[in-house]
């Protein structure tokens, strides 16, 4: 269950970075709302799954998932550039996330 919390706290730090970019085009109470809600759950949901999970693996993947996250849907949504080495570097850090679920 504290994996499954980790990866819905990623998750939701992800809503809570696009709804940063709503917010900079268009202040509204929705956008405002949605931005608070995916920052706070996502820091919930982290700390739930802190209590069973080391903080160093817990923050790191719950970094990992919110810094991969962000670029591909700044890409996917926002047409941010998709080059080779932008995302041969989102790799690295799935491939470092990956790394630390393995050794922990």
């Amino acid at each position: 269950m504290n994996w499954i919390s980790l990866i819905c706290a990623g998750l939701f730090e992800m809503l809570g970075v696009v709804m940063m970019n709503k917010v900079n085009e268009k202040r509204s109470f929705k956008n405002i709302a949605l931005l608070l809600v995916g920052f706070g759950m996502s820091f919930v949901c982290l700390s739930y799954a802190m209590q069973s999970l080391d903080m160093s693996i817990a923050y790191a993947i719950w970094t990992g998932i919110g810094a991969t996250g962000g670029a591909i849907l700044g890409m996917v949504l926002y047409g941010e550039p998709r080059n080779a080495l932008r995302i041969f570097f989102i790799t690295l850090i799935i491939g470092a996330v990956v790394g630390l679920k393995l050794v922990a």
